[in-house]
């Protein structure tokens, strides 16, 4: 019987691995590079701690995506359906979460997205953790800030029509975030100056949002037309990946589109990267600018080591579905 649940457990466990490699989302590398260079745009009284920290900033990244099909609420953190709320969507969205539930209602708003209000949720619990000099929640709440950023900066984040199913563009979704980059963001130029302090956090988040919704309608259409002169041989190509063999977009139709994005895809890392370290910054002089390089002899703890792994566990759990042995003790 155990035999028999760790056989399928390990199914499940590679499964979910090849689920994630091949739909990494912005890439999973992407998440991860935008993390990284936004720590560079640092000045040097943060970049100290966060250099020090950078590979659990960069690594992490991608906690988010891990999270967001076993903990309850996570999802609709990534994105925002905007076209749900007509063409006045930015003039009747309110600024604010607590302003926006009054108009729409909590439940509502979580069905269609909040990723304009949860990156200042997150940007707040950044500087609490600041203040109050909290090393793991401030490398935890970082790392997990440039993720919704990201997500925030791509057109198909903001609308229910984010995979093209809409459309008759199945697919799409993978080929803009994370086809492309994996082809051409290596001659990308995603070196940005230092950080800039945001008076109006809000603002700058929604400013954000509107550009990447506004880039929406070239991302669909040129699509499109470009699928009409391409057959589905031409369009369409076998890679492997994980040595199973799959179906991806050609390098040729691939091309073709990039170019008609004319640079739409290395803007948008660009604004990502701005915008994380922007907000990253914004927190520290909001939270009194703490000398934070008292924070790098600080070490983990065992019990936090304990924690995170802990909760990693549980949310692997609630993934697969898997019971443990004490659950089998009393069900049985």
């Amino acid at each position: 019987m155990i035999i028999k649940k760790l056989s399928i457990f390990i199914s499940l466990l590679f499964s979910f691995f090849l689920f994630f490699s091949a739909n990494p989302h912005w890439g999973f590398w992407g998440h991860r590079r935008i993390n990284r260079l936004a720590v560079y745009r640092l000045p040097p009284e943060m970049q100290l701690f966060f250099k020090k920290n950078i590979d659990y900033i960069t690594e992490n990244a991608v906690n988010p995506d891990r999270r967001r099909y076993a903990v309850v609420g996570e999802a609709e953190r990534h994105f925002i359906d905007l076209d749900v709320y007509g063409d006045s969507a930015f003039q009747i969205l309110p600024l604010y979460w607590n302003l926006a539930c009054e108009k729409f209602g909590e439940d509502s708003l979580r069905k269609h997205g909040i990723v304009p209000w949860y990156i200042q949720t997150a940007t707040f619990q950044l500087t609490e953790a600041m203040r109050s000099k909290n090393k793991k929640a401030i490398l935890r709440i970082a790392a997990d800030l440039g993720h919704y950023v990201a997500d925030a900066n791509v057109p198909l984040h903001t609308t229910k029509n984010y995979n093209g199913q809409l459309t008759g563009q199945l697919g799409i979704h993978a080929f803009w975030e994370s086809r492309l980059p994996e082809l051409f963001a290596d001659d990308y130029d995603l070196w940005i100056g230092r950080a800039q302090y945001q008076e109006q956090p809000a603002k700058t988040i929604w400013k954000a949002v509107a550009h990447a919704h506004a880039a929406l309608d070239s991302v669909l259409l040129f699509e499109k037309q470009l699928t009409e002169k391409f057959s589905p041989e031409q369009k369409y190509s076998y890679t492997q990946r994980n040595n199973i063999l799959v179906r991806s977009y050609s390098t040729e139709f691939s091309t073709a589109y990039h170019q008609a994005l004319a640079g739409q895809v290395e803007r948008q890392m660009r604004a990502a990267v701005r915008l994380t370290g922007d907000l990253w910054y914004t927190s520290w002089v909001n939270a009194g600018q703490p000398d934070l390089s008292l924070l790098l002899s600080q070490e983990e703890s065992e019990e936090d080591k304990k924690q995170a792994a802990a909760e990693a566990q549980g949310w692997f759990r609630r993934l697969l579905k898997v019971r443990t042995e004490a659950d089998d003790e009393t069900t049985d």
